[in-house]
């Protein structure tokens, strides 16, 4: 049926499955590579600074970031919110695993996990980030979450089976080094610290600052009842985000391809689709009117006033 959030179906919950009971520990894989990826860019980004790797800095940032964070790993791969051919969506998740967050199978897992706890009545403050902001970046950046009863992770064949995105989950790291060298024969050391050190010291933690505040303060139109953590709009961020920052909306719609929903919200990554789209590149493109009702979604009273988009879809959900 269209419109079904995957990861409604990834995770196999049972009576006994508990999002609440778990133990924070370091991860000394996950530490060591943005650890040191950050120092890096830290300790070489200001003597090596040119406007030309700048330029570099700022358009590989965007790229990854949207056609291949926002666009290829979120919309396509986990929410499968549109559809196209193979080899774009290819194209789209290896731009994502370039962000250098994690390979695909694991920005699944990590994402399907956090979204059923969330949508639990109560979970580990991990998945709300609700340590203070030091202490949640520590967490986030350099620790994992072991519960002591988590659910089944159960991927679909399709994914499974894909040797291409094994691949890319084996080497996702690695994946830094071809484009590592290639900056460096091109542009020297300069091109190398910020296309390489840079740009994923930036996006990975500005991914996690956004996510911080999305899931504690901020814009709200809509409400889910039930659920232990709500989703927030960080308005400052929403085109630097490539749009994914209107987290609240996301939240309320999260299998639709459109995060930017009312007037003034920038979606970068929906104008690429836009594009993909016109080009005859996607289509099935889900919006929120595309998705079966739910009950448990509240719209907040005093946004209704001027907001017409919201509004439809208030009447749209019988809400």
């Amino acid at each position: 049926m269209i419109g079904l959030v995957p990861g409604s179906e990834r995770i196999v919950a049972t009576a006994a499955s508990d999002p609440v009971l778990g133990t924070i520990r370091w991860s000394p894989r996950k530490s060591l590579w943005i650890g040191g990826i950050t120092a890096a860019a830290l300790l070489l980004g200001p003597f090596t600074f040119t406007w030309g790797a700048f330029l570099l800095f700022l358009v590989s940032c965007g790229v990854t970031l949207c056609a291949g964070h926002s666009v290829g790993m979120h919309r396509r791969l986990i929410h499968n919110s549109f559809a196209c051919p193979l080899w774009l969506e290819y194209a789209c998740v290896y731009l994502g695993v370039l962000v250098g967050m994690a390979g695909p199978i694991g920005m699944i897992r990590i994402h399907d996990m956090r979204d059923w706890a969330q949508r639990q009545p109560d979970c580990h403050p991990f998945f709300g980030h609700r340590a203070t902001l030091l202490r949640d970046g520590w967490h986030q950046l350099h620790c994992e979450l072991v519960l002591l009863a988590p659910p089944r992770f159960r991927l679909e064949p399709r994914l499974e089976q894909d040797r291409v995105y094994a691949f890319l989950e084996r080497t996702w790291m690695a994946q830094q080094l071809p484009w590592a060298l290639l900056f460096l024969a091109i542009g020297g050391l300069p091109w190398l610290v910020w296309g390489i050190c840079a740009r994923v010291a930036v996006c990975v933690t500005g991914h996690w600052l956004v996510g911080h505040f999305a899931h504690r303060e901020g814009g709200q139109t809509w409400i889910v009842e039930g659920a232990s953590v709500q989703g927030h709009d960080v308005r400052i961020a929403g085109l630097i985000s490539m749009g994914e920052s209107w987290h609240n909306n996301h939240h309320a719609f999260p299998g639709s391809a459109r995060l930017g929903l009312e007037p003034g919200q920038a979606d970068l990554g929906w104008l690429l689709l836009r594009l993909f789209e016109r080009l005859g590149l996607a289509w099935n493109i889900i919006l929120p009117e595309h998705l079966p009702r739910r009950p448990a979604l509240r719209r907040v009273a005093e946004h209704g006033a001027g907001c017409p988009v919201a509004a439809r879809l208030f009447s749209w959900s019988g809400l």
